[in-house]
């Protein structure tokens, strides 16, 4: 079996597998991302097995998480970014499957069953409706809510959409947009984008009270794009912006960024973006391809010198993901979209915002340090934000985190508001 699979668990005495790479087998191909059934007793004597698939994703679909109840499997499953829960039992022809009926738009995530009971807990949360958890039979095929939390805000006022980019080498780019209804397409909202795009996480939606009190209620945008890199169709959209191929994840996001203007929501103006750790990578390097592009930067605890990142605090621990910099051939990819390297005197940018802390032991604060330094150096507008406490994950007190949001939305407020 390949090494990056996984075992889920046990099924009626037999084992779940999901892959992540192809597994030929016995003159059988099966694909990555599939979740296979095999024969315990063969799996551990190790002779001949007999292989059955339970679920194969599509190329829109990856597989979140496997559970299971006393006669029904379980699978959580991500299509075009949105949660879908799919309920599976072994028929006299080959394994059955049903939809569990939640809503279209959000994440679903299993969150209790157990192999001597036919009901589960199910969770569901979107941008606009808050965790929500629904008792489901699997025999009845009956849903009920069971419990929520309590809204925050007034759903009605809002609507989420989902619309797809098409990045520099063609490939659709997904990404979700929270809006007010009576929002102009003007090109004159201010806009907050944000992405990550790294290490097979995907980015998909959860309620937005935050966001909604602070920013869509003072008339702004939210977008949330989903870019190679993350995980939100399985791990071929991971590999894709690896190493030499890292560009891509930045194509996408610049693409999301075009879409946006394309359809008159916003304008360079009035766009800002924001992300953090690789997501500060991110955003760096888009700042200085693209500085036409955007208004405004907020850039956490970034990475940005690609040239040494492997040197400081837990770099060496990512090269997986960037290459190393000591190889002859990748020096030059990492060379040329490393954000440090590549800002220049004489070019227009964006104000960047850089935030980072002294005691951050992930990402050392010296990416953020020397970028500030050097930019101030060639005379380019930046902000610089250096907190002694918390770490890489931010603030330490409910207070303390709540002035870095402070910070950041009195920032995007101040910067791309007309």
């Amino acid at each position: 079996m390949p090494t990056d699979a996984s075992l889920d668990r046990q099924f009626q005495g037999n084992l779940l597998i999901t892959l992540k790479s192809d597994w030929v087998f016995e003159g059988t191909t099966f694909k990555q991302g599939a979740l296979l059934y095999v024969n315990l007793d063969e799996f551990v004597q190790g002779g001949s097995i007999h292989v059955e698939v339970v679920f194969e994703p599509t190329a829109t679909m990856t597989v979140n998480g496997v559970s299971r109840s006393k006669d029904h499997i379980f699978v959580s499953v991500l299509d075009n970014v949105r949660g879908r829960l799919i309920q599976m039992h072994r028929g006299a022809k080959g394994w059955i499957q049903h939809d569990v009926p939640l809503p279209p738009m959000g994440t679903i995530s299993v969150m209790s069953s157990s192999k001597d009971h036919h009901q589960i807990f199910v969770n569901y949360e979107d941008f606009l409706t808050p965790d929500t958890l629904y008792l489901y039979n699997a025999r009845t095929k009956k849903l009920r809510l069971a419990k929520s939390l309590p809204p925050r805000f007034d759903p009605e006022k809002y609507v989420t959409e989902q619309f797809f980019a098409t990045s520099r080498d063609g490939t659709k780019v997904p990404y979700f947009i929270v809006r007010a209804k009576e929002m102009e397409f003007n090109g004159k909202n201010p806009t907050y984008l944000y992405g990550y795009g790294g290490f097979e996480v995907s980015e998909v939606p959860y309620y937005a009270d935050r966001i909604e009190r602070l920013w869509l209620s003072q008339g702004g945008v939210f977008v949330q794009a989903n870019i190679r890199g993350g995980g939100e169709f399985g791990p071929a959209w991971h590999q894709a912006a690896m190493k030499e191929n890292r560009q891509k994840a930045f194509d996408d996001f610049i693409a999301v960024a075009e879409d946006l203007m394309t359809r008159g929501i916003t304008s360079p103006k009035h766009l800002g973006i924001r992300g953090g750790s690789n997501g500060g990578l991110l955003v760096g390097a888009v700042a200085v391809q693209r500085p036409d592009l955007f208004g405004a930067v907020m850039c956490n605890v970034p990475l940005l010198d690609m040239m040494r990142y492997h040197t400081l605090l837990a770099g060496a621990s990512w090269m997986a993901e960037y290459g190393d910099p000591d190889d002859p051939k990748m020096r030059p990819s990492l060379f040329a979209y490393s954000p440090y390297h590549n800002v220049k005197p004489g070019v227009t940018y964006p104000e960047i915002f850089f935030e980072t802390s002294t005691k951050d032991d992930r990402v050392h604060p010296a990416h953020a340090r020397k970028m500030a330094f050097y930019m101030g150096e060639q005379g380019h507008p930046f902000l610089y934000f250096e907190d002694i406490d918390g770490g890489h994950g931010g603030g330490i007190t409910p207070e303390h985190a709540a002035e870095a949001t402070a910070r950041f939305y009195t920032y995007f407020l101040q910067k791309l508001k007309d």
